[in-house]
């Protein structure tokens, strides 16, 4: 069986019951036919019935199927000639997205970051720094994530696959093993840095996690391309809140869950022995860095500045690849065998195109207006009811194992209701850009790095949970006080 039968019988389940719910007023059947194919898409990616990339195709053919996108009527009044046609180039119309492509093929070069070991090595030279102190170890941890964040769009990748190894090897020096049941030396601690780092990581910039690009794309459909957050805007606006976050978040959760042990003098002596079995930089690591530079110029606006050189972000990320290629750091089996970046392109796809087409359709008009007039009746202003909003979106979480989903059920609608409230666009984008980093610090279970993480068992599921709420009333403090007073600065509202 190619589906788990549960969550498959719930999805379609859902599915059926809003197919056959008379549209609402002001909903065209259409439009409200999609929705009912979207929540039971969204309801089986949350419930795993299917893979995701498997949930994304099926999802694609059925709306090339019913042929749902389509009107009876084309712009001019005439009927649409081919609508098997139409719908087919409706379902897969977002394979031509510039983002979709960029975060595809940003996967594809963090590859290159596993296959040379710069990630491990970089890991171990903070460790061999800053190693002394356990907190000093957390924030080796915590730099080792943020420096190679920008070309790792697989936080799981990052989280799970490069820094985690590390900090199991540090905890492990330590006699710090759940099977034993010592992980409160260290372990406890440090695994729960590895983890907070990782999602405020995924705050700073756009290319540090999967669900960003979606936000952006998401933002300009909801204004008509008027608010089109760069790479260079995201992170200039992100960092200085970010930073404040992961600057406090070890001591904050050093406060929370103290280790046992606090002062680790051997730890720069394991990274520096680790460091001697790596031997010395190779060829293929210094051309890793080299691009790795290359691709932070560029993404970062810098020829722009001095030269008036524009390279799109997306020509940077194929470039980045292109580069890899001829120096043979990657393969082209190197890049067949990235799964994961395939897939996000296949599923990125088909969800953008749900979305865009129930914007397209007046769906997500129609909810926000609605949302709106229902905030608007409680008598708040558009700043308390932008934060009711931003609260419901964030806490919402809680019942989504994607950040993904998340964003491409909930983000376009919030970001409307915001508006139609008079909230000004940039700042609203901002807000919930942030918010979008903010929400996968909650769950064992809220975004892909998560499950790794946490299944190595250093924490239990209350110990986790607590952290991930303290900390995001931490992070939701900094971005309200510190965020908002800088984003003021920059002229963002």
């Amino acid at each position: 069986m190619g589906f788990k039968k549960v969550p498959a019988a719930i999805a379609l389940a859902l599915t059926l019951i809003v197919w056959f719910i008379p549209a609402p007023e002001g909903v065209s059947e259409n439009a409200w036919h999609l929705l009912a194919l979207f929540i039971g898409i969204i309801a089986g990616i949350i419930g795993k019935a299917m893979p995701i990339g498997a949930m994304a195709v099926l999802a694609m053919t059925i709306v090339a199927l019913l042929q749902v996108t389509v009107p009876e009527l084309d712009a001019q009044g005439a009927p649409i000639k081919n609508p098997s046609a139409q719908a087919a180039r409706d379902a897969l119309s977002s394979l031509n997205s510039t983002l979709i492509w960029m975060i595809g093929i940003a996967i594809m070069i963090s590859r290159g970051l596993l296959k040379t070991g710069l990630g491990t090595r970089i890991g171990y030279l903070f460790l061999s720094v800053f190693g002394r102190k356990t907190i000093g170890v957390a924030y080796s941890l915590a730099l080792c994530d943020l420096l190679i964040a920008p070309v790792t769009p697989s936080n799981t990748a990052r989280g799970g696959a490069i820094v985690h190894p590390i900090m199991k090897a540090i905890a492990a020096s330590f006699d710090s093993d759940p099977e034993k049941g010592t992980q409160n030396k260290i372990g406890r601690y440090l695994s729960l840095v590895n983890y907070h780092s990782n999602i405020i990581s995924c705050l700073i910039f756009i290319t540090a996690t999967a669900p960003n690009p979606l936000v952006v794309d998401l933002i300009a459909k909801g204004t008509n391309q008027d608010i089109q957050l760069s790479w260079g805007t995201w992170f200039v606006a992100m960092v200085v809140p970010g930073l404040v976050a992961m600057a406090v978040m070890p001591i904050i959760l050093f406060f929370l869950y103290k280790p046992e042990i606090t002062s680790t003098p051997n730890a720069p002596e394991m990274a520096r022995s680790k460091l001697k079995e790596m031997g010395a930089m190779s060829m293929h690591e210094k051309i890793m860095l080299g691009v790795f530079a290359i691709l932070l110029l560029l993404w970062a606006g810098i020829p722009d500045m001095l030269f008036g050189i524009k390279v799109d972000a997306t020509t940077t990320t194929f470039l980045g690849l292109s580069l890899l290629l001829i120096t043979g750091v990657l393969t082209w089996d190197d890049v067949l065998k990235e799964k994961g970046a395939w897939d996000t392109i296949v599923w990125f796809a088909a969800l953008v195109m749900m979305a865009t087409f129930l914007n397209k359709l007046g769906l997500i008009k129609w909810f926000s207006d609605m949302m709106g007039s229902g905030i608007s009746h409680m008598g708040l202003s558009w700043v308390w009811g932008c934060a009711l909003l931003t609260l419901v979106y964030i806490y919402s979480h809680y019942m989504f194992a994607s950040g993904t989903a998340h964003v491409t059920a909930m983000l376009g609608a919030f970001y409307a209701a915001g508006l139609g409230l008079g909230a000004p666009p940039m700042l609203f984008a901002l807000i919930l850009a942030a918010a979008t980093g903010i929400m996968m610090s909650l769950t064992h279970y809220a975004s892909g790095s998560s499950p790794v993480i946490y299944n190595s068992g250093y924490t239990t599921m209350g110990e986790w949970w607590i952290a991930g709420f303290v900390m995001s009333a931490v992070e939701i403090l900094i971005f309200a006080t510190i965020g908002l007073a800088w984003w003021k600065a920059l002229g963002h509202w």
